[in-house]
């Protein structure tokens, strides 16, 4: 979609597209329907944000329920020059967030892992698919629950839902340098915990990572 221009100085104003910004302008005037209509648009992208974040199809529908709750009572805060995704995005994300760092484990289906070949760093050769078993999944799902939520949360934003970097800054209220910073630290993260367990003296296979 084309970025839509402000009369004064050219700034980029969100959100592009024409119903969207009826139901934004609507809901912040207290229309109900208005907002209902966000909601069935953005349902599913929040609720496969939180499922992926916490691991859980029911803690996901109570978090994306709780993100939606919030954004009603936040839209007086939604600047129109932010694009709107990324503002609702970046209410589920941090609740998210918050609700990682009170708890130990993370769990994710396997299946939803993305492609193996963005896991380690990009300098190093990768492994054949076809060395990828149900163990080293495991492994992997392991290496992504270990990272920091909010690094968890820029690795989902970019390699799920492939968000360019600027995006994800905003989504996650930071900055572009940030989040590739945060993304380069959570390769190298994954791929030393990998190391680690390659190294561990009883394996029945190995996720290979040189």
């Amino acid at each position: 979609m084309e970025r839509m221009k402000s009369e004064n100085n050219q700034t980029p104003t969100y959100p592009v597209d024409p119903d969207e910004a009826k139901w934004v302008a609507s809901a912040k005037e207290g229309d109900q329907t208005a907002f209902s209509k966000i909601v069935e648009v953005y349902q599913k992208p929040i609720f496969n944000l939180c499922y992926r974040m916490l691991g859980d199809s029911a803690q996901a529908e109570d978090a994306a329920q709780e993100s939606f709750i919030r954004a009603y009572f936040k839209l007086d805060s939604y600047d129109d020059s932010r694009k709107f995704s990324s503002w609702i995005f970046s209410i589920a994300s941090h609740y998210c967030i918050d609700k990682l760092r009170k708890r130990r484990f993370q769990w994710i289906s396997w299946d939803d892992l993305p492609p193996w070949r963005w896991l380690p760093d990009p300098d190093t050769p990768q492994p054949e698919e076809s060395m990828i078993d149900v163990e080293a999944m495991q492994e992997i799902h392991g290496l992504l629950d270990a990272l920091p939520p909010d690094y968890k949360a820029a690795v989902i934003f970019k390699y799920w839902y492939d968000m360019p970097y600027t995006d994800i800054a905003e989504a996650l209220d930071t900055t572009v340098s940030a989040i590739k910073s945060k993304l380069f630290r959570a390769r190298k993260m994954m791929a030393q915990a990998a190391t680690e367990r390659e190294n561990e003296p009883v394996r029945s296979s190995k996720v290979v990572l040189a």
